[in-house]
């Protein structure tokens, strides 16, 4: 049914402009799409009173809530999940033998995968993410128990089947290139009859990474690419030994982009994870082929690959988004990697200067409307405008009860004593909130997760 959604919202205007709006009120149809936005209405009878919304269900925010888009993570291993935390002292290439490739070889035996996935599904929409590009595993029928997983929850998903065809353990990699592309037709294939318009989870090409496949592997892909129209995720210079070995494997190609480029896979449907090396040649190639990237703060500082000068990126015009990268990062939560981001940006300004610095607002900016554009759903969902879909959490802060000894919410990690400005109150939870603020969660204008705590 249409529905009216009455108090306090948030979102991103522009890369450094947060809009709140402390008395809203915004109109849901029946199929999930924003109908209208009005602001500075503080009686809810005005909106009941427009034509043809008489009978709406009024959803009210807390006094102490807000709406805000539902997050967008870019880049997350599904099936890594279980090992979120456990890195060790490991850098990249020496964490995908000792923890990764084990981990994920498992997938085979699908009542392991749909435990894990049931979780991570679970836990990312509990933290407010309503989109996520998944990588999965090189396993078709796990692949496609994803896909099902994300659409019967009602998350919007990218489902990526993994291709590699070298350098990685005999047990856990493709026989051949005709293996690849045979594997991710099924996925496809699947994708497209559990969801025919792609509504909600859409399959997306994934090579690994360049060291992980042959360049007949990659040609094909692009092949591929080129013939679906679909998009494509894969990793590019998130390690110095890393791309030293591109090096090595690709000497006919001038740089690691280059060697996405040379296959055809460089285009503006190119999810890109990390890009903490990235020369100003390597720039101007993602820009001037309008791939975007994923930035993964936590990971990169976790396995000690490097800082993204995610300024100069920005700068330069790229397109950067947000992702968590489970499970060289260590949460679901892209609450966690906005902070993160702040911290790395922060790292960077340390020695570059403190126009590296980036904002409360610019991360949360990643986290919505970049994360939105990375994925190709820019017109869609990432703000409140009319004709977006309603993709959204409501995040519920704690009140300190003045004149006593404790606060009316405890669940909360956040304590709000009631003389913040706005500003205050959204960066209060920026780098203190976690799932516990997260009251509920729509996607397509469907509720997909509450609490028990609340009644809507």
């Amino acid at each position: 049914m249409a529905q009216i959604f009455f108090g306090r919202f948030v979102h991103s205007v522009s890369l450094k402009e947060l809009e709140i709006c402390e008395h809203g009120g915004i109109g849901v149809d029946e199929r999930g799409k924003i109908v209208f936005v009005e602001r500075n209405v503080k009686d809810v009878q005005v909106l009941l009173e427009k034509p043809g919304w008489e009978n709406a269900k009024v959803v009210r925010i807390f006094a102490n809530s807000f709406m805000f888009p539902g997050f967008i993570d870019t880049h997350i291993h599904a099936s890594q999940y279980p090992n979120a935390g456990i890195f060790g002292s490991s850098t990249l290439l020496d964490w995908l033998n000792t923890y990764t490739f084990p981990l994920e070889s498992k997938f085979q035996e699908l009542d392991v995968a749909r435990t894990v996935y049931n979780r991570v599904v679970s836990r990312t929409l509990a933290n407010g993410t309503t989109t996520a590009s998944y990588y999965a595993t090189i396993h078709v029928p796990s692949t496609n128990l994803l896909a099902d997983i994300c659409l019967a929850r009602g998350q919007r998903a990218f489902v990526g089947r993994v291709c590699m065809d070298q350098n990685a353990p005999d047990y856990y990699r493709d026989e051949t290139v005709d293996e690849v592309i045979s594997a991710t037709r099924q996925c496809i294939d699947h994708i497209k009859k559990i969801d025919p318009e792609h509504q909600l989870v859409t399959p997306i090409i994934t090579p690994r990474f360049a060291p992980s496949c042959t360049r007949q592997c990659l040609d094909r892909l692009g092949e591929l690419h080129k013939e679906t129209n679909l998009p494509v995720q894969t990793h590019i210079s998130e390690n110095k030994g890393e791309i030293q070995f591109v090096k090595e494997l690709f000497p006919d190609s001038t740089s690691y982009a280059d060697v996405y480029e040379k296959s055809g896979l460089l285009t503006e449907k190119m999810i890109l994870a990390h890009a903490v090396h990235l020369t100003e040649d390597e720039k101007a190639l993602i820009k001037k082929r309008d791939a975007k990237i994923s930035h993964c703060p936590a990971s990169n500082t976790a396995l000690t690959s490097g800082t993204a000068k995610v300024r100069q990126l920005v700068d330069a015009g790229i397109t950067v988004s947000l992702g968590t990268d489970v499970s060289g990062g260590f949460s679901a939560s892209i609450l966690e990697s906005a902070r993160q981001a702040i911290w790395v940006s922060r790292f960077v300004a340390m020695e570059g200067g403190d126009d590296n610095k980036l904002s409360v607002a610019e991360v949360l900016y990643l986290a919505t409307r970049g994360g939105a554009k990375t994925v190709g759903l820019e017109d869609q969902i990432g703000g409140f405008e009319v004709g977006k879909d309603w993709d959204v959490q409501m995040i519920n802060l704690g009140e300190v009860d003045e004149g006593s000894e404790g606060i009316k919410d405890y669940t909360s990690p956040v304590d709000i004593f009631g003389w913040e400005s706005q500003d205050n109150v959204v960066a209060k939870w920026l780098y203190s909130g976690d799932d516990r603020n997260v009251v509920a969660v729509w996607v397509k204008g469907k509720l997909v997760h509450t609490t028990s705590r609340y009644s809507l």
